[in-house]
Formats: structure tokens, sequence, C-alpha cells
């Protein structure tokens, strides 16, 4: 079967190499080197001895024969891949991934398995490039590069193989029983390379089967764009490509004389297999004569001289062109495409029926959100200046179409979404055709569903150009969708410094500070080299607990103490914790409170929760918890799975005597020289501060879980930077700063930050954004622990103590110097704003 290309050109493209998306480069490349593997089994045959080499002719004749025909199988493919436009860009990536490992598999089941002589593997080399088809292989890629997203992918792979596979297994069982007619002509070059034949047919149908979707699935998901999550190398959409695919099926007819035919060349084989052959039949196909060694090296000689030359001369010349006269274009053409390949905006093409729309190329420019830089300006205006009249004919020529027919577009499997433009899409969602809140669902990329979000919300707003400086492009919404955030319009950069780095219990981290705050960052980095500089931090995790506080109520206060009773004694206990240890791997009941106000009962969970955060872990726990409670109490009622007694997002003090999530202790000993030398301060008048200010300050204050100087600063900017809930600073920032006189002369300090309530975790939430999972790869503590689940969650608890540490002894040390206006006046306020208010020189006098 020969080598197929796709030679289908569109309305007005060239049929030239740089149009058709494939690279010459690497296509004379991969020939070369192709050419230069045969050669080498030529090379390595002359060092054989005339009794190991099987001589197959017998009349000078041969090697002029062999030079022209081997040549020409070598060359033919050649030019037939050079000069066709595959419509697949990865083709000749397909090509080479086929022939070179089929070759492998081949020479390798030849070689190592079946005892072959490699005398006749140089010369069947050729005739694998005729035996691959590519039409399959290009056919399948393309249905993998017109999914949207990774999940596409797989199901568009399956997709293509069970429409492929079916007609690929019956061409590879028709060609291997007509070449396998071969083996029985009782020539002995043509036993070998009909042989050969079939193991090469047999190996490409192989690895069409199974290692080339496996591969062309990973290679994609390795080539996501990060903004979107889909493949670089998209293609046209789905649907256009099943249907081709389905113009293009085998007839029936055809399909069915291929059947017949294959199960009359199996009776043949049959038959010519069983009976046995005669003497003399077997000495002709088996016998060789083999002439004299000088005679047979010399024609080998002259043949692989000849055919190097005139291959390798072909695959120069190819070259040449390419490099002289080609690769310019080509690297503008693709440069040209490259840019203009990622539009929001979406027409129809009306002309001819044969595509269902258009990528528009210019999206409202106040929602673009980051400008373009002069490079990528300029490419744009020379593509619209190459398509613009094209493109001006058919924003006239369209028209917004009916609703009605729009929700038969948006229906249909084959045009969809991606056939409706932006106009027609708001139209929808005003009749409720698509639900507002699904826009990043329906349409064939999220942020497509956002730009159109976007653009419906400027028309509302008191500025139609609010939105301009509010980024959304270039962001993977993919992970947001149904995760973190609903209604998206975009998302808003925030600054992330680095302070460290932080010697903590031996190891040095360098903390990532997501803030808006000047002098934070710089703050927190000087008491970070302070307590480097003293030996560095000690820390330990005291507890480890996430709470969750349901209200139920009873019929009489004395049934509400019943069942409070029931709760605390061992019975009851085990009962409860055996439904809610049910619900998860990782969450296990470590501890049940309740308490009583009337006839209401609330009752706090306390479960580890590995390294998650935990709370839906914990409510679902609670949820089956309280389904087992209500299977003996019938008469309870549950008012709501979380009755302000966990307590979640507000202060209290039950979080800080009994402690939610982790609880943590670290703590520093400075000595005088770091504390004069780095904080610009004395030990005495750092204790003395702290006890005025941070312990009787606060408590004159009424605080709960706030004597400290500004925990909650560092704990809101690691928190945003790592992905964390940034609600739940509220709790976490409870913390109780101490400071001592230690050492011979009471000069040294001695400093300690406790923590009792940090809420916080490595899985989930907003963990999984990009982003934030970078921050906390800069950690070291992402995702989960494999070793110990909830070690990774319980180090960053260390850390962001640790870091609170740090930042206390460095405010502290401002404070008690008299440096924090001058700091905060000079890096904390705005350039511009000060501008502004300014007095003017005749003011000012």
């Amino acid at each position: 079967m020969p080598l197929r290309c796709d030679t289908r050109f569109e309305k007005g493209e060239k049929k030239s190499l740089a149009k058709g998306g494939i690279e010459p480069g690497s296509l004379v490349k991969s020939f070369m080197s192709l050419s230069l593997s045969v050669s080498s089994l030529l090379l390595c045959s002359w060092t054989f001895t005339a009794s190991e080499q099987v001589k197959v002719i017998n009349n000078i004749n041969y090697a002029i024969s062999t030079v022209l025909f081997l040549t020409s199988t070598v060359c033919y493919p050649m030019f037939t891949v050079f000069y066709c436009n595959v419509v697949c860009v990865l083709c000749p990536g397909i090509a080479g991934l086929f022939t070179i490992f089929s070759s492998f598999v081949f020479g390798t089941v030849v070689v190592q398995f079946l005892g072959k002589e490699l005398t006749g593997l140089n010369e069947a080399l050729p005739f694998f490039l005729l035996l691959i088809d590519l039409s399959k292989a290009c056919t399948l890629a393309k249905f993998a590069l017109s999914s949207n997203s990774q999940e596409e992918v797989r199901e568009n792979i399956a997709k293509g193989m069970a429409i492929l596979g079916p007609t690929f297994t019956l061409d590879a069982v028709v060609e291997c029983l007509v070449i396998g007619v071969g083996t029985m002509s009782g020539v002995r070059q043509l036993e070998i390379m009909c042989c050969f034949g079939c193991m090469s047919v047999l190996a490409n149908y192989f690895v069409f089967m199974t290692f080339f979707p496996a591969c062309v699935s990973l290679v994609l998901e390795l080539s996501r764009e990060s903004r979107e999550g889909r493949p670089i190398w998209q293609l046209n959409h789905f649907a256009r490509v099943l249907e081709e695919e389905e113009g293009n099926k085998p007839n029936p007819v055809t399909q069915k004389v291929k059947m017949i035919m294959s199960l009359g060349l199996a009776l043949v084989h049959a038959r010519s297999r069983l009976v046995t052959e005669s003497p003399t039949h077997n000495m002709s196909s088996s016998d060789v004569v083999l002439p004299a060694p000088n005679m047979e090296s010399d024609r080998t000689m002259s043949s692989v001289d000849l055919e190097q030359v005139i291959t390798l001369s072909l695959a120069l010349l190819l070259a040449a062109k390419y490099v002289f006269f080609e690769q310019a274009e080509t690297e503008s053409s693709l440069s040209i495409k490259s840019y203009v390949a990622t539009p929001n905006c979406f027409l129809t093409n009306r002309r001819g029926g044969e595509e269902c729309c258009q990528r528009d190329l210019a999206p409202p420019k106040a929602l673009m959100g980051v400008p373009t830089n002069k490079t990528d300006q300029e490419l744009l205006d020379l593509s619209d200046g190459n398509n613009e009249e094209e493109k001006n004919d058919e924003l006239q020529s369209h028209q917004r179409r009916p609703v009605d027919e729009c929700l038969m577009i948006l229906k249909d499997p084959k045009r969809g979404a991606r056939c409706l433009t932006n106009a027609e899409v708001m139209a929808l969602v005003e009749c409720r055709g698509i639900l507002g809140y699904r826009l990043e669902a329906v349409m064939e990329s999220p942020e497509r569903g956002v730009a159109i979000r976007r653009e419906m919300l400027s028309a509302k707003l008191p500025e139609a150009s609010a939105l301009e400086n509010l980024p959304y492009r270039h962001y993977d919404y993919s992970k947001v969708i149904g995760t973190n955030c609903e209604n998206v319009i975009g998302y808003v950069p925030v600054p992330v410094g680095v302070a460290g780095p932080l010697l903590l219990d031996g190891k040095e981290f360098h903390v990532p500070m997501a803030t808006t705050e000047g002098c934070l960052v710089a703050s927190t980095n000087r008491g970070c080299r302070a307590v480097t500089l003293s030996g560095g931090v000690s820390s330990r995790v005291l507890a480890d607990g996430m709470t969750r506080g349901p209200v139920v109520q009873m019929p009489s206060a004395c049934r509400a103490a019943e069942v409070k009773g029931w709760l605390e004694s061992p019975e009851g206990f085990s009962a409860i914790k055996q439904a809610f240890d049910h619900t998860s791997r990782f969450a296990r009941l470590d501890r049940l409170q309740a308490s009583l106000a009337g006839r209401n009962l609330y009752i706090r969970f306390q479960s580890q929760t590995g390294d998650a955060m935990g709370m839906n872990m914990l409510s679902k726990g609670t949820e089956q918890a309280l389904s087992r409670l209500q299977e003996r109490y019938p008469d309870m009622r549950l008012l709501a799975v979380s009755g302000n007694y966990c307590t979640d997002k507000k202060p209290a003090a039950v979080n800080w005597i009994h402690g939610r999530g982790k609880s943590t202790v670290c703590e520093a000993i400075i000595p005088a020289r770091v504390v004069g030398e780095v904080l610009k301060s004395s030990t005495a008048a750092l204790v003395e501060l702290n006890i005025s200010k941070n312990l009787v300050g606060s408590a004159m204050a009424g605080s709960i879980g706030g004597f400290n100087a500004h925990a909650a600063n560092i704990v809101t900017a690691i928190y945003i930077a790592c992905g964390q809930d940034p609600a739940q600073t509220v709790g976490s920032s409870n913390c109780i700063t101490l400071m001592e006189c230690v050492g011979t002369d009471g000069e040294d300090l001695y400093l300690s930050c406790t923590m009792p309530s940090l809420e916080l975790g490595t899985v989930g939430g907003g963990t999984g954004l990009p982003a934030q999972h970078a921050c906390l790869q800069m950690l070291g503590v992402h995702g989960s622990s494999d070793q110990c689940p909830g070690e990774n969650s319980r180090t960053l608890a260390r850390i962001v103590c640790a870091t609170v540490l740090a930042g206390e002894l460095s405010l502290m040390a401002a404070l008690a110097a008299g440096h924090l206006v001058k700091s905060h006046m000079t890096h904390n306020r705005s350039k511009a704003n000060l501008r502004e208010t300014e007095p003017q020189p005749n003011e000012a006098s």
C-alpha cells in the first residue's frame, strides 16, 4: 500500500511547503538520518565473512538492478512527502515515529527471535516507507488535535480508534496475506523481502493500535496552554473532522471484497503450508550459491556508493532549496499564524458550506485587559491588512440570526456555540436560552464565556470602561470554574514578595507574601535575617484538628441533657466515631464537646483532616454522625450543620482555648549583638514595649487572641499567596507574643509566638490554582504528603508561625526605636497621590 498524503487545498491557498504547515528542515533531516541508517547496515555487512553472508544473485546484472530499484524506492517517498500538503502539522513527526519505531521493532524481532540474516534487511528497509499508511495516523492525530480540553483528547482519540480501527485491521490482514504470497515464490531474495514486509505491516499495526494513541495523548497533555488547558496545536473543531472522516468512509462493497479475498488467501496459505514440499523445491528455495568473496564485496561496494550518492544528493538538494529559498517565508508565515490563532470571537462563514464558523480577529478593545506590545501589534496589523477585504465582506454579509435559529445551532453537536457570534450568545442569555452563570461551560473555551459576561456587564455599569484595567486573558479558568469562583469577569493581580531566608528547624525557607502594604515584606525580611543570624527558629505543632459545631434541638432541656450525657459516654462516643470515620480515609474523630443552651444542644466535632484544611470533610462526617444520632433519638431536630460553635471566620474564645486547625508554637533567642546591629534597639526596650503594648494594651481593648503586634498582616499575606481562605485569617491570626531577657547578663532576647488556631491546608480550595500552587512549591509543601498524610500542612503551619515571629520582632524593634512612622512615610505612600496633594511653590510661601 503506497504512502498517502492529503493533498486537498483550501480556496486561495498556495500549494507550497510554507503554507502547508510541514517543517521542511525537519523532513529533510529525518530522511537523511534514515538514509544513513540504511547505509550503516550496508557497511556493517562488509565485515561478515563469506560463509556468513547469504548470496542471492548469481549474475552481474544484480548490482545495476538493485541500485536502480532501491534508490527509486528511497527517493519516491521523499519526493511524495516533500511536495504533499499534509493537513496535520505533526505528520512529519508521525512519519518519523512510525518509520523508526516500526523498523526498530522489525529488526529486533528478526535478529533476536527469528534468527534471520541482516543481509536482506538493508534492501527491505525502503519498502517500509511504502507500506506505512500515514493517512490513518494523520486522521487520528486530527481527532486528538481538535479537542478543547484534556478530557476531550481522550474521548476524541477513543472515537477515532472506533472509526479507524476496524478498517485498519482489515487492511493489515489483507496486506499480510498478499505480501505473504511472495514467501512461497521459491525466490530467496523475494522471500526475504516479503517476510520483512509482513513483519513491517504487523509492527505498524501494533504501534498504531497501542503505542501511537497513548503517545499522542501524553504529548498533548504535556503541551497544554496554561490559560485554557487545551492542546497548543489545536486544529479546527471536532465536528468538522468527524464530518470529513464520515465522508471518507470506505465503500462497503470494497470491504466485503477484501474480506472474501482475505478468506481465499488464507485458504491458499493454509494449503501451501500444510502440503509437504518436495526435496527439489526445498533445495531451490533454501540452497544458495556463494560467489567469490571478492566479487561480491566489489558488487556491494559499488551499489552502496551509487545508491548513497543519489539519495544523499537528493536530500542535500532539497535541504539547500529550503535553507536558501523557503525558510524565511516559512518562519514569517508561522509567526503570523501563531499570533492570530488565539481570538475569542466567532463569525459564521457562509462560503460554500465547507466551514461552519470563522474566528473574529478584532475583540472589543475595552475588554482586552492586557495591552499588546509593539511587536504583537505589528503582526496583528499585518494579518489584518492581508485579510481586511475578506473580513469586511463577511462582517457586512453577516446579520444577527433569530433566537430560535441560534438555539438550534447551539444544540447542534456539529456546530455548537463556536458558530454563534457574541451578540447572538448575549441574546440567548437575555432570553435564558443560556444561563448566565454557565457561559464558561457552554462556550467552546472558558475565556470566551468570561469575555461575553464582561461585555454584558460593561453596558450596565456607570462607566463602560470600568473593566478596561481588569485583566481576564491568559488565565486557566478550567481550574476555577466549579471550584473557586462563579460569574467570573477576570482576576486581580496582587504583588508577591519574598521574605527570607528563614532558618526554621535547621532548614531554610523563602516565604512568599502577597500584599499591597508597603514595608511589610521588607520588615518581615529584616526579622528573618535577625533570627537566621541568631541560629534560627525552633517550632512544634501542639495539636491538629479541624472542628465543626452543629446545633440540634430537643423537645426539652432535660432531653437535651440526656443526649449530652450519652455523647460524652464511651458507648456514645464510639458509636458516633464509627459513623464519622466511615466518611473519609483521612478524617478520624478525636474529640466531642457538647454544650447546652436551653433545649438547644451544640456539639463540637474535632478531627484530623490530613493535608486538607478540612471544612468540607468535617461537614460530611458531621452530617453522617448526626444521622446516626437521630436513629437513637428520633425526636431530635437538626437546626443547622454549623451553629457557630466551630467557630469559623469569627473571633471566638473557644478557638483560643481549645484550638482549631493547627496549634503551633515557635521560639528563638536573639543575641544582644543582633538586637543592636540588625534591629537597632535593645533587649530591655523590646521587653518593656511588648508588655505595655501586646499584653496590657490588648487586655485593655478586650481582645480575644490578639496579644500581638501585627500577626494578621503576615498570616494574610501568606494565605493569599498560597491559596488559603483569606477570611480564615480572623481565627488564624490568634497569637500571643512573649519576650523575656535571658543570658548571663540579661541582654539576650527570648521571643516566642503561640498560635492555637491556624486554619490552613495544602490540598483543595485555592491551592490548585497555578500561581498559588507555585508559591506552595517554593516552600516544598505543595499537594499531599506521600510519606505521612498531614505533614505538608503541618509544615506550612510552622512556617507561618515562624514568619509571624520574624515580623513581630522587626515591627517591635521599629516601634521601640521610633522608626515606624519614618519608614512608612518613605516606603508606604503613593507617589502619584502625594504629587496631587503637594502645595505649589507660591502656596508654600
